[in-house]
């Protein structure tokens, strides 16, 4: 099932993300925010082990690929598209921090204009709305 998702930061003008389209592994038009949590955290942990970085695959003339330019223009970051971390993440792991993050507050969900608060909310992937994701930013500071 393909979705449109977003990341916005609260104070931020244009998103962390553009709009992206991901596919899901589900066949369910119907889904709890608990499982679309679990869904979405598998899909980036497996991206994630997919653009890992390899012993053999070292770059040891650090050459830009002949795609960085356009790369460069679409996300106004440089770097090298290589992830230099060996260590491999648990999936399990991944989507239960996903979901505490998510009941602690850490970040907001939306379908469209309405905010998902609880994780039993059953969200109508059919209906084709842009989810998005706002990473909520708290203050800190100390009382001296």
């Amino acid at each position: 099932m393909n979705i449109n998702i977003s990341v916005k930061q609260l104070g931020k003008k244009h998103p962390v993300l553009q709009e992206k389209s991901i596919s899901l592994d589900t066949s369910d038009s119907v889904v709890s925010v608990r499982t679309f949590l679990e869904l979405i955290v598998k899909h980036q942990v497996e991206l994630f082990h997919a653009s890992s970085f390899e012993w053999e695959d070292e770059d040891t003339i650090h050459l830009p690929k002949e795609n960085y330019l356009p790369i460069l223009t679409d996300t106004g970051k440089v770097g090298f598209g290589a992830v230099y971390n060996h260590n491999k993440v648990d999936i399990a792991k991944a989507q239960e921090n996903a979901i505490v993050a998510f009941e602690d507050g850490l970040y907001a969900l939306f379908q469209g204009d309405d905010q998902l608060e609880s994780l039993n909310h059953e969200i109508d992937l059919s209906q084709n709305k842009s989810i998005t994701f706002i990473r909520l930013t708290f203050l800190a500071g100390s009382y001296w």
